[in-house]
């Protein structure tokens, strides 16, 4: 049999996520995203809460407690109920520390997750998109190659967040025709951080471009050593986590325009009453519940072990498609309020569009 409930456990976490965004993210989000700031004692709760390093072992600092797929993508779609580019910040430790914690050996291990696993939140980041026209992660154009006991690392990348305030960055390059993971520190004389990127969404959140040239590293920093990672395995990660992300936006996009259309009366009646809203609503709704099935069953596969290629490319796949269409709507049952910053559904559709275009923003 197959159940489509969060276990007693899950659904503690997930309850105890829902309230601290409801009592410090929502009506925090706009001025977030009009100052394009996060507070850093708002990340630091989420911190606290451990949504980054219940999973790592207690002998570097973490919780200790079973990695869980599931309950993660519980956690990033309760963040992103709040705000995209606050769950991308709150959580950003994780694109570092759990490939590390998975992939990486014992030496990698003992030196670095100490240093992102304590009681206060420091960033840490991966760097994987490259500013070229059909960016596929599969087929990198950053390069690697030994020289005497280093690794050089050249190539650009883009949409790195927070990389001027990252100690570390894993670095997404091409070594002997297979992607590779590489430790980097952020003082690295080889690495170039831009001034912040312009997006169009996600404006609380600070991303860069970064330039490797001639970029100097020890052979020891490639991560799982000799044996390298499983690249494939963060990629599946990665991409099941934007898929819990888009979940979580959209769901907010569906609330607000149902609240509204309830609230909002023209000639008389509730414009809820009305087929045409009323039926773009219901559709934005299911379209929700589809993305977190989809989601959960991938996560679900890796949670057991299994590969998810397939599962989480088509989740998504579906999530970027369905998050646009759903915020789209969002704006359009509010009308004309629809396209005004005052409201959220605007911020929604500005951040909804990365959910398909972003890779490397977040992982399980």
């Amino acid at each position: 049999m197959f159940s489509f409930a969060p276990s007693k456990e899950q659904k503690m976490v997930k309850d105890e996520f829902a309230k601290f965004v409801k009592d410090m993210v929502i009506d925090a989000a706009h001025d977030m995203d009009e100052g394009g700031e996060i507070p850093k004692d708002v990340i630091q709760k989420v911190w606290e809460l451990g949504a980054s390093i219940s999973m790592i072992p207690e002998e570097y600092g973490g919780f200790g407690m079973k990695d869980s797929p599931v309950e993660t993508c519980l956690i990033l779609e309760e963040l992103a109920y709040g705000d995209m580019a606050f769950a991308i910040a709150a959580t950003l430790p994780s694109l570092f520390i759990h490939p590390l914690a998975e992939m990486g050996t014992e030496e990698q291990k003992k030196k670095y997750l100490p240093l992102y696993c304590g009681e206060n939140y420091v960033p840490c980041t991966l760097a994987l998109h490259e500013p070229h026209y059909g960016f596929d992660p599969t087929d990198l154009k950053t390069s690697a190659a030994r020289k005497n006991g280093s690794f050089v690392l050249n190539g650009k990348k883009c949409f790195v967040p927070m990389a001027r305030q990252s100690g570390h960055l894993l670095v997404a390059a091409t070594y002997e025709g297979a992607s590779n993971l590489f430790i980097v520190e952020g003082e690295n004389p080889g690495i170039s951080i831009s001034d912040r990127e312009k997006n169009l969404g996600l404006n609380a959140l600070e991303t860069h471009e970064v330039t490797l040239e001639n970029c100097e590293i020890p052979a020891e920093d490639r991560l799982g050593g000799d044996a390298g990672c499983d690249y494939d395995r963060l990629l599946q990660k990665m991409r099941i986590a934007i898929s819990a992300i888009g979940t979580g936006i959209s769901r907010a996009s569906v609330e607000f325009a149902r609240n509204y259309a309830l609230q909002r009366v023209q000639f008389g009646e509730r414009i809820a009453q009305r087929q045409s809203i009323a039926f773009m609503l219901a559709e934005m709704a299911y379209e929700v519940d589809a993305m977190r099935l989809m989601t959960w069953k991938a996560a679900a596969l890796l949670e057991a072990g299994k590969d998810a290629k397939r599962e989480s490319y088509l989740a998504k796949l579906y999530a970027g498609e369905m998050t646009m269409k759903v915020v789209d709507n969002g704006v359009q049952v509010l009308g004309g309020h629809g396209y005004i910053r005052d409201y959220p559904q605007e911020r929604h559709y500005r951040n909804g569009r990365g959910i398909s275009i972003l890779e490397a923003v977040a992982t399980l």
